[in-house]
């Protein structure tokens, strides 16, 4: 884990510095010599630990380091942090009084304890014989129950868990009549919603749902490669190649007119249908007969309408999607001058494996799912690592620990942290589905660094995640 605690380059040593350091600590000396007389005993023990944290630091940097111990500079780091939460913790000074408080009697001094009394909890002195009252400690929530406690919030409201898939089935119907008219002579099957709200998964927010278009191929003229054997050398990705153009050319499929390069091209297929999204639907009148208003996300790659209701504000993402060879495939180029690419969508295989694992078990998965996707919503740095990767990490460990009742809960969260934060080390997420799939290998270093830094730290804490 020490990667995420180095910092790159090192600083350069000034041959003044020793100099300095003990003009500095002379100094130091004068001022705890005489800060009892100026700023009493309190303010002298605020000055004293202060004063030793920063010479602590002072000394360390200047020691010279361990070269061949690979966790000094982890050491020194962590010692800083101790000295940082050494000042934290020295008593503050008193508040100054407000006016009304003049008023008040000052404190009187202690008294000194006669033998046979003891001090009650306050500091009153009180027969050694009379009865003591036990003050009640205040109870400290553990992890357990701070994730539940936290997972109670998530809940979405009732109104917008059953008015968003109606809004969104009625918008699928319109969009669905309107590409039976303008485009006849595509085989598009029936459109159909998908996301965490449908899915029977808690969801944290229903605010975004993907509209499935299917894209029906005939698989005798078509055949899928894998991204693996082509220049991308990804095989998340597939290319749908055009096959027997001797015995059937072009024009025997209706797919044929997004061709580019004998290859099914899912970005002229996007293109196509971000041109009539745009501009061919009139989507003030249908908005108007729904009760909402949708507006057409034009400046961006994918297919988004933005719905505005007055009880509910929704995304909506059309995504052609084929279904072939066991392999469901969407129209989600990457970026880049490679456009004939269909990425593969495990998003089916793992709702259902998740339930098929807690339906065997009574297990928690879904839940621990839904907190840990909840943390990454909330947390800026973490986005990335919401939905695929945490489910995969799950399933993950599912094949190695058969422990998943709600009881172990914190246990099971915790080890999610550790796993997360090993393979962001590494830079290595193997799919649960395919091995050879880096659900990593799209995020760049520095995100890399930044979520591993994030996940390290909460590792001996991970309350804070949930604030």
């Amino acid at each position: 884990m020490a990667a995420f605690w180095q910092q790159r380059g090192r600083r350069q040593e000034n041959g003044g510095l020793g100099s300095v350091i003990d003009g500095l600590g002379s100094v130091f000396d004068v001022l705890l010599a005489n800060a009892r007389l100026v700023l009493g005993v309190s303010g002298a023990a605020v000055l004293a630990i202060a004063t030793l944290a920063v010479k602590r630091l002072i000394d360390r940097a200047t020691s010279p380091r361990d070269e061949g111990d690979p966790k000094a500079e982890q050491k020194s780091l962590e010692e800083s942090w101790q000295d940082l939460a050494l000042i934290k913790t020295t008593p503050k000074s008193p508040k100054k009084q407000r006016r009304e408080d003049l008023s008040e009697p000052l404190l009187s001094p202690a008294q000194p304890v006669v033998p046979g009394e003891a001090l009650d909890p306050r500091g009153c002195s009180v027969p050694l014989g009379a009865p003591q009252v036990k003050s009640s400690p205040l109870r400290c929530l553990t992890l357990q129950e701070k994730l539940l406690s936290h997972s109670s919030q998530l809940a979405v409201p009732e109104i917008q868990a059953s008015l968003v898939p109606q809004l969104a089935r009625s918008i699928c119907t319109q969009l669905q009549n309107f590409l039976r008219s303008k485009y006849p002579e595509l085989p598009f099957s029936r459109l159909f919603l998908s996301g965490a709200l449908l899915d029977g998964l808690e969801v944290l927010a229903a605010d975004h749902i993907h509209l499935m278009l299917p894209v029906v191929l005939d698989a005798g003229l078509w055949s899928l490669i894998s991204g693996e054997d082509t220049v991308v050398r990804n095989p998340q990705y597939w290319m749908i190649k055009r096959v027997d153009l001797g015995y059937f050319p072009r024009g025997c499929s209706p797919w044929d007119r997004f061709i580019v390069g004998r290859y099914l091209s899912s970005n002229v297929l996007n293109e196509t249908l971000h041109k009539l999204l745009v501009a061919s639907i009139n989507w003030p009148a249908i908005g108007g007969l729904l009760g909402c208003a949708i507006h057409p996300v034009v400046a961006s790659r994918e297919l988004k309408l933005e719905v505005k209701h007055d009880q509910v504000e929704l995304n909506i993402t059309l995504l052609p999607v084929v279904e072939m060879e066991d392999k469901v495939l969407l129209a989600v180029p990457p970026e880049g001058l490679v456009e004939n690419l269909w990425l593969e969508s495990f998003h089916r295989a793992e709702v259902s494996r998740v339930k098929e694992l807690d339906a065997g078990d009574s297990g928690a998965r879904q839940l621990c799912l839904r907190i840990l996707n909840g943390v990454c919503r909330s947390q800026p740095s973490l986005h990335k690592l919401g939905g695929s990767p945490v489910t995969h990490v799950i399933l993950h460990l599912s094949d190695t620990t058969s422990d998943w009742a709600e009881d172990s809960l914190a246990d099971r969260f915790q080890q999610v942290l550790e796993e997360l934060v090993a393979s962001l080390e590494k830079g290595v997420l193997p799919s649960y589905f395919n091995p050879k799939i880096n659900l990593f290998s799209g995020l760049s270093e520095e995100e890399i660094d930044e979520m591993g830094f994030v996940l390290y730290r909460a590792i001996s804490e991970p309350e804070v995640l949930l604030k």
